[in-house]
């Protein structure tokens, strides 16, 4: 991939990119970061990657990204809600899309991954298992769990109210 070719696929696919990394993350700053890293990474691997493949690797890699980032952002949260444990537990009421957005962000990572880019970001089946290497069928596997776990989240918020 050449200079040109790389400005072009960035121009593309960044506002997609972006938007995919805010759905998941929940942050826009956390956000920023990731795709930042991602047009760095491409740069760097920009003689390995064939430009027609280059929305298939950026996604796949701001995925990796943002998994491990969850994670190493997860393990430290734990230590934090130990200390809101011992203050004592208050009432939270949600809106009907924060009630959506939780029930998105409980699923395990490549579910929700696959709910954000067929179900938000509009990806075909094929596109998504390009993105995330695995097979058109698989996909619409994972896209079935996550949307019956979304839907027995908000069927359980329903009998609640």
């Amino acid at each position: 991939m050449r200079r040109r070719e790389y400005n072009i696929t960035v121009k593309e696919h960044s506002n997609n990119l972006f938007g995919y990394a805010i759905k998941f993350l929940n942050n826009r700053e956390d956000a920023k970061d990731i795709v930042q890293d991602v047009y760095e990474k491409l740069w760097l691997n920009r003689k390995k990657v064939d430009a027609a493949k280059a929305k298939s690797w950026m996604f796949t890699t701001a995925h990796n990204s943002m998994i491990n980032f969850s994670i190493r952002k997860q393990r430290t949260l734990l230590t934090d809600e130990y200390e809101v444990f011992d203050r004592g537990v208050t009432p939270v009421t949600f809106e009907s899309q924060q009630v959506v957005d939780r029930a998105v962000s409980i699923l395990p990572p490549i579910q929700k991954t696959i709910i954000l880019l067929r179900d938000i970001e509009g990806y075909s089946y094929k596109e998504v298992g390009d993105i995330l290497s695995i097979s058109d069928a698989q996909v619409k596997v994972y896209l079935f769990r996550a949307r019956k776990k979304i839907k027995k989240q908000l069927k359980g918020v329903v009998e609640l109210v």
